[in-house]
């Protein structure tokens, strides 16, 4: 059985258990969305990790929310996906619990960077849920077997890496592999990660970041069959706001713990500052599902609840680390702070993101 077969199966075991305990409570009930039809609408393809996420959550919703409605999904990709974010940003009087959107650290840095294709105002929507994620770099065995806790010994060499763009997610990758003081040339225009991994599949790139569920899916087999050596994660936030092991690779060393074995890559500092600023939009507070600014206190009390107890029912956390990982997923108070911190950069650390964008790469925000 396959990890998307597994959460395929499990979602409505979940949901159903999730709806009988919202159901015991009682407290969302007034608002009823009986007959109704939710579109969970993502700014990306189908064929990536927001896709997974969304579709592992998908059914879940249908069962946990009261009146059970039915969920879909629905992909409006475009832009690096601020065409999507747009659009829902034009969807703000849908408040009656049939819409909500789900972004990406994708979604999320060109607001960082005050990109103009950005018409969409993270302020104004009401966040229910943030999930964090994870990553992991990783090299051919000819260039993996070298690896020994720091990059010292593989800076020499010239690296070919498929990239959605500097300003998507990719962001993170290039500035870590900079900070490290690697030579690697992106290959601009992939459409998405998976692309990039097929580009290392047939030898025409020679370092790869995957996402932990697109990893766990995708890269594992390469590894165990010898094709591919994971050298380091991105690591997680601990509740102090600290980089730790990644729950999900805790084998792995964090980037942090490869910078500072690495002469000339400091972990403090405005780089650093920056780095870490958009790690925790990237990965720390990755996907995050929203209603819109129109939406009540009791629809959000609505969803908050029913997403509460998905979370707590059994089974859930088997399924999801086996499809998401072994990542936070934050109701609540904690979802509002989450976004709140994810979407926030100070001025030095945007501008030393906007002035190395121009020098390496000669991209500007006009």
């Amino acid at each position: 059985m396959t990890k998307t077969q597994l959460g395929r199966i499990a979602a409505p075991k979940l949901a159903a258990s999730a709806l009988a305990l919202v159901m015991a409570t009682g407290g969302a009930m007034a608002q009823d969305l009986s007959g109704k039809t939710v579109e969970f609408t993502i700014p990306f393809s189908e064929s990536g990790g927001s896709a997974q996420w969304a579709n592992f959550y998908a059914p879940l919703l249908s069962g946990a929310l009261p009146g059970n409605p039915t969920t879909v999904v629905r992909y409006r990709p475009g832009a690096g996906s601020t065409e999507g974010a747009n659009w829902f940003q034009g969807q703000q009087d849908r408040g009656d619990g049939t819409q909500i959107f789900g972004d990406s650290g994708s979604t999320k840095f060109p607001y960082l960077l005050g990109d103009p294709r950005v018409r969409y105002e993270y302020q104004e929507w009401k966040p229910v849920l943030a999930s964090a994620t994870g990553g992991v770099v990783y090299l051919p065995p000819e260039l993996g077997e070298r690896f020994d806790g720091d990059m010292d010994d593989l800076k020499d060499e010239p690296y070919l890496y498929g990239s959605q763009g500097a300003t998507t997610l990719d962001l993170v990758p290039l500035l870590a592999f900079r900070m490290l003081g690697l030579t690697v040339d992106p290959v601009f225009g992939v459409e998405g990660r998976g692309d990039g991994r097929l580009m290392f599949e047939r030898g025409e790139a020679n370092i790869d970041y995957q996402t932990s569920s697109a990893y766990l899916a995708n890269v594992q087999p390469l590894v165990d069959d010898g094709l591919a050596v994971p050298i380091f994660s991105w690591g997680a936030l601990d509740d102090a706001g600290n980089i730790v092991r990644d729950p999900t690779f805790p084998d792995l060393p964090t980037f942090k713990e490869v910078c500072e074995a690495t002469e000339g890559c400091e972990t403090e500092g405005v780089a650093w500052d920056a780095y870490k600023a958009f790690f925790v939009a990237g990965f720390a507070n990755q996907k995050t599902i929203f209603l819109p600014s129109s939406a009540s206190q009791e629809m959000v009390d609505a969803y908050t609840q029913a997403l509460d107890e998905i979370i707590a029912a059994d089974g859930f956390a088997e399924a999801s680390n086996e499809v998401l990982g072994v990542y936070a997923q934050m109701t609540g108070d904690a979802a509002i702070e989450a976004t709140r911190q994810a979407t926030t950069i100070s001025d030095e650390a945007k501008q030393y993101v906007l002035d190395w964008l121009q020098e390496d790469y000669g991209i500007t925000m006009e």
